[in-house]
């Protein structure tokens, strides 16, 4: 079954302006890790926020587990677990707060919950810092606690844009690890990422996008076992 269904989506920030991304149609599978990578300004955060609900979009259909952007969005919003590459949080609350406070919009019950802030700050290991306030925080254990935000209602589509920006080895190794798990659980990944190493070796396919659009789709299983890298296509498709 497709998680996430994309069909000819476009969208345009301003109608003096280029579309930011054009007719682009992709799909992601229950059980994959699907990366885009691209330039800098090449569409990817455009494309993650219109299909999380964040931005409106033009043109096309966004369709997640099963649900129709368009006419059900809460429904779309109630799968999808996602993580900026910058994490706006609450900063006068705790770490634990904020992480029940997403809870409980997700109406995830206390057993539930506390099952899985109990798992998931096991790996990422915040330990007792997960009660300090955020304000305090640095940009590191912030995302620790966007990750546990995103991860506590157990979403079947788990969304990372840029994730790994200005995080320690240990800390990418963490989030590495738990996007493997999600996967186990015959869940999708969406992982957008300019760190190519990371995205070759963890990633069942890739999309790398340029000017708004799909330039080339590829299966990292099977380039896995040829002589071309990641970064080589990454180069061919993007040069301007």
């Amino acid at each position: 079954m497709k998680t996430l269904l994309i069909n000819n989506l476009s969208k345009r920030y301003q109608p003096n302006l280029p579309l930011a991304i054009d007719d682009i149609s992709i799909y992601a599978e229950e059980g994959e890790i699907v990366g885009l990578v691209g330039k800098n300004g090449a569409g990817k955060s455009t494309l993650i926020k219109s299909f999380t609900g964040i931005h409106p979009f033009d043109s096309g259909e966004i369709h997640v587990c099963g649900h129709d952007m368009s006419i059900s969005p809460i429904d779309v919003k109630k799968e999808i677990g996602y993580v900026p590459d910058v994490a706006n949080l609450f900063e006068k609350m705790t770490g634990l707060e904020y992480i029940n406070f997403i809870a409980n919009i997700f109406k995830v019950p206390l057993e539930k919950r506390q099952k899985n802030i109990d798992f998931l700050n096991g790996m990422i290991k915040l330990n007792e810092k997960i009660n300090n306030q955020i304000s305090t925080y640095s940009h590191g254990m912030k995302q620790k606690i966007a990750i546990i935000a995103a991860l506590v209602h157990e979403p079947n589509l788990f969304v990372l844009d840029e994730p790994l920006t200005g995080l320690d080895p240990q800390t990418v190794s963490v989030v590495k690890r738990l996007m493997v798990d999600v996967k186990s659980k015959n869940k999708t990944v969406i992982f957008s990422s300019h760190n190519l190493d990371v995205v070759e070796k963890i990633c069942d396919r890739v999309y790398i996008i340029n000017n708004g659009k799909v330039v080339k789709e590829i299966d990292l299983n099977e380039l896995r076992t040829g002589n071309k890298s990641l970064e080589e296509y990454f180069i061919q498709n993007v040069m301007d």
